[in-house]
């Protein structure tokens, strides 16, 4: 009889778990609390815009075509991709500099600034590039039950080359001395979790995957990416199950027997849970089958949590790019607001990404579809007055440096923090971005993949390996549906 696998969540990890289970031959189930797949990469539609409300950076493109090509499917049969140029305009306090896809004019950009930077520029991404392939190549694959999977010889060869030990703050002032340079090799840490004076120099890999491999963008939004991965998760056999938010998961003498959806008890013969880690312990199973104490949870890192926007404006706005980061203000205190002395920010960097530069789809002619995120410190709340102060802020800064009038102009707005995050997604703290990559949250110190105290409940997401972000999640749920395959299923056959 076919073994029947039920997975909890249809974001990037379950789509990908459910993909790998059906074509391994299981009856595979994926239940759903939303209308839609994509979990935090959802949209919605208002008036003919159309509105990603999560992820917006299509990086390390390599990771979406493997994974269609897995199936034996072909990415550009499903969504259109166009590589941006520049891949995003960063606003400093008194200039504005654009990011340019090709890498030999970053760099002599970079050598108007500090001379010698364009030369160490490569040497910096010669590095980067080791860390990148070692890390996308072995690292992220590894599902980390042990320390004992990387004793490798050409992992441990390659750790002198990681610098895992070495705070990427230290490591990008090893090579530029000016400051708009390494806030500009900084700004991907500041979503990964920790300051960058706590973050290994391994992830300089960012660096790698944003100037060399470039910022990409999906036609028709980032949403068209859970749409496809679904599609090919179905032609493989998999049934998705939506409004079906999971209750319980159903345990018996160290065993999961099934998942309670509604009233309804169903019987698995194995659960992957793919949605908040912590969620699923602390709500779906019993004390005594959990995993890891709240205590335990409680003295993790997270990462931020997000103050988002969704405005529709009914003009066209110059001077932004698709991608545009505010740089404006001190990127000290705004990390000393979010990690150090957890506050609402008093000056904050933000972000501002408007797709209607890029596709004409997602907003009417003539207007403008822009999302504002500001990275803000979890575990936090929030009310509409404070929401509409910082909005305020925002578009007062959006409004000096663009030079034209906004405020007036907003036709929609929608805002989204700690307390959505939570209700829409269980998120631990209400944070954006899964735990800190911080070296004690790294590998096999994160949440297992595979229930310590029930043999056949299984992990994947962004609180479990190989970390946060869209493309470690979608090789999360390979490697959770491959790990249910070769060592629970496999001893069982």
């Amino acid at each position: 009889m076919t073994k029947r696998i039920a997975i909890i969540g249809a974001g990037f990890a379950g789509l990908s778990a459910a993909a790998k289970c059906a074509q391994l031959g299981y009856e595979t189930h994926v239940f759903e609390k939303h209308s839609t797949p994509g979990g935090r990469c959802r949209a919605f539609n208002h008036n003919g815009f159309l509105f990603d409300m999560g992820p917006s950076w299509y990086w390390m493109p390599e990771v979406f075509e493997e994974f269609f090509a897995e199936y034996g499917e072909k990415r550009a049969d499903y969504y259109e991709l166009e590589r941006l140029d520049p891949s995003y305009r960063v606003f400093f306090n008194s200039h504005e500099f654009d990011v340019p896809a090709n890498t030999n004019l970053l760099g002599q950009k970079l050598e108007e600034i500090e001379p010698g930077a364009a030369n160490n520029l490569k040497q910096f991404l010669r590095e980067a590039e080791i860390k990148y392939e070692t890390g996308m190549g072995e690292f992220v694959h590894k599902p980390s039950h042990s320390i004992f999977e990387f004793f490798q010889f050409k992992i441990v060869k390659a750790l002198f080359q990681l610098h895992l030990f070495t705070p990427i703050s230290k490591h990008i002032r090893k090579f530029f001395k000016h400051p708009e340079i390494i806030q500009l090799l900084e700004f991907p840490v500041l979503f990964l979790g920790a300051k960058p004076n706590k973050t290994p120099a391994l992830y300089s890999l960012m660096n790698y995957a944003d100037i060399e491999l470039g910022t990409w963008y999906p036609k028709g939004g980032m949403v068209e990416i859970p749409l496809a991965m679904e599609k090919v998760a179905v032609k493989q056999g998999a049934q998705f199950h939506y409004n079906s938010d999971v209750k319980k998961i159903i345990t018996q003498e160290g065993k999961v027997t099934g998942i309670q959806v509604g009233n309804e008890n169903i019987n698995f013969d194995a659960v992957i849970a793919a949605g908040d880690y912590h969620h699923i312990e602390s709500k779906l199973l019993n004390l005594e089958d959990q995993s890891y104490s709240q205590s335990y949870w409680e003295s993790r890192t997270m990462s931020p949590s997000s103050l988002l926007f969704y405005l529709a404006i009914d003009k066209e706005i110059p001077g932004l790019l698709h991608h545009n980061l505010f740089f404006d203000h001190s990127f000290d205190k705004h990390a000393e607001e979010i990690y150090d002395n957890p506050q609402w920010p008093s000056k904050p960097l933000f972000y501002a990404c408007v797709p209607s530069k890029t596709d004409k789809r997602v907003a009417p002619e003539g207007k403008e579809n822009i999302f504002l995120l500001v990275p803000v410190a979890p575990d936090m709340t929030s009310d509409e007055n404070l929401r509409e102060e910082y909005l305020k802020m925002l578009i007062e800064r959006l409004e000096k440096r663009t030079g034209v009038a906004i405020q007036d102009h907003i036709i929609y707005k929608r805002s989204f923090a700690h307390e959505e995050f939570i209700s829409e997604y269980n998120s631990f703290k209400g944070n954006a971005y899964g735990l800190a990559n911080t070296l004690m949250q790294t590998a096999f110190l994160k949440p297992k993949l595979r229930s310590k105290k029930l043999a056949n409940l299984f992990f994947a997401g962004q609180l479990t390996v190989p970390g946060p972000g869209v493309p470690p999640s979608i090789i999360s749920g390979k490697l959770a549906a491959n790990t249910i395959h070769q060592t629970y299923f496999s001893k069982r056959s």
